[in-house]
């Protein structure tokens, strides 16, 4: 047995619990901030352009609805920037602070976009204030996965990596289950005129009591190992930053580029796919039944849901890239087949098509956060997963409505944005079989456990 497992079958009581701790923690926290940032993609496809963009909506309702997408895409643009600095400061005051804070910018954001005033009420300031709640939603969960992943990955026996990281990575699934489920409840039992005017908010207010739940599980989550060990040996570094680009900017560009396919891609899935579907015959879409639309989307959520966590196992067992690998492969193959399905404006062949897509989205997305942690040094980690994982979403999902929204105009067919999705495919593919593989590389989890319960023994008693 090795010293790993040997370490993971010998914690004691209060450890174990703690690692059950840390996967409620980065599953609920997770969840409920993508909750929040789906929310507003859902709306910015249904009744955003509208509300917000009232001027451009009287002069070209497909012109606005490209300005919406834009708005959800430009948040993205602040991700990196969120991710520096919860980064830097991640790796130089710990995980859990940064955690906590971020959940509650996201929440505090998410709700304030559900008292906003629209344009009707407020003019310019209702699209400008928007754009501005919106680039808090992108500082926010910029700096939230990072350290997210770190928690559970860095919390987890070595054999046992890929499984612990993917509980955040299944945060996302769960948040869209979350927000497309809500959306659907008000679209069936609600009629249209009440939904675009007043309905709508009701899933940003929600937000309130979520990010409660989330504050409570945690605050009361350990901070993680390998942070606490780089405190014991002073090793922590003086310029994280400096050092991530000096010595790892290689495993960030790669990082960003295995990202971007599967980014992209599940972007389609959680906004585009219900926009098109249901827009108006003679505006562009396939006018499908709404409410029909979301259950779909929803049961296709469950499909993500489960093969993100499979792809985590799997990877425990034949390894990240390997796993990465089919996962590319498959969403390679499917991009253009899935949306001939969807065009048949079929709701049978709506819910095939998104699910299976989900099939490969879940292979290339539940190894991520193992990958990643062991693909850098753990006094720059937390900022190279966050920045990677930053970069990849601006060049991946950023922008994909939106250039699907442009590509269906120009083109005139939903093939093209297949063609799209199967070169991204091609791209991460790519990049994820250069890197070596990576699982069983060493965190130094098992030197922060020692010493840290070797100086803090009562962390042994319960």
């Amino acid at each position: 047995m090795s010293t790993s497992e040997e370490l993971a079958d010998n914690l004691p009581p209060a450890t174990r619990h703690e690692e059950r701790k840390v996967l409620a923690g980065t599953l609920v926290g997770t969840t409920i901030e993508w909750y929040d940032f789906f929310i507003y993609a859902q709306a910015a496809g249904m009744v955003l352009a509208g509300l917000y963009f009232a001027p451009l909506s009287q002069e070209s309702a497909g012109l606005a609805q490209i300005v919406a997408w834009a708005s959800l895409g430009i948040s993205f643009l602040f991700r990196p920037l969120g991710a520096i600095v919860a980064g830097h400061l991640g790796d130089r005051l710990g995980r859990k602070l940064m955690l906590v804070f971020t959940l509650l910018l996201m929440g505090l954001a998410t709700t304030l976009i559900g008292v906003l005033p629209t344009y009707a009420e407020i003019g310019v300031w209702a699209p400008i204030l928007l754009v501005f709640l919106r680039i808090l939603q992108g500082f926010s969960a910029g700096g939230e996965w990072g350290g997210a992943a770190l928690m559970s990955v860095e919390h987890a026996p070595r054999n046992k990596r890929g499984f612990f990281g993917a509980f955040p990575q299944i945060g996302v699934p769960c948040g869209m289950i979350l927000a497309t489920g809500v959306m659907w409840l008000l679209t069936t039992f609600m009629t249209e005129e009440a939904f675009l005017t007043w309905g709508w908010r009701i899933p940003f207010l929600f937000s309130v009591v979520l990010i409660v739940v989330g504050y409570l599980i945690r605050r009361t989550v350990d901070e993680s190992p390998v942070f606490k060990e780089m405190q014991e040996r002073k090793k922590e570094s003086a310029a994280p930053l400096g050092q991530l680009f000096k010595h790892n900017w290689k495993e960030v560009i790669l990082t960003a580029l295995i990202f971007i396919a599967n980014n992209a891609a599940g972007y389609l899935l959680i906004a585009f796919f219900a926009s098109y579907a249901t827009k108006e015959i003679p505006d562009g879409g396939l006018g499908m039944d709404r409410s029909a639309v979301l259950l779909a989307s929803t049961l296709a959520a469950f499909g993500w849901l489960a093969f993100t966590m499979y792809g985590g196992i799997l990877s425990d067992k034949i390894g990240r890239i390997r796993t990465f690998q089919i996962g590319y492969v498959w969403v390679l193959l499917w991009a253009v087949p899935m949306f001939l399905l969807i065009d048949t404006a079929s709701i049978i062949w709506f819910t095939v098509a998104a699910f299976v897509l989900t099939i490969g989205l879940g292979l290339s997305y539940g190894p991520q956060s193992a990958l990643y942690a062991e693909m850098f040094p753990a006094n720059v980690r937390y900022s190279g997963v966050s920045i990677g994982y930053a970069i990849g979403a601006i060049l991946g999902g950023a922008f994909a409505p939106m250039i699907a929204e442009l590509l269906l105009g120009w083109t005139g067919t939903t093939i093209s944005i297949g063609i799209y999705i199967a070169v991204l495919s091609v791209i991460s593919l790519v990049a994820v079989s250069v890197v070596k593989e990576t699982r069983g590389a060493n965190l130094r989890v098992e030197e922060a456990h020692r010493e840290y319960l070797q100086k803090h023994p009562e962390a042994r008693q319960n």
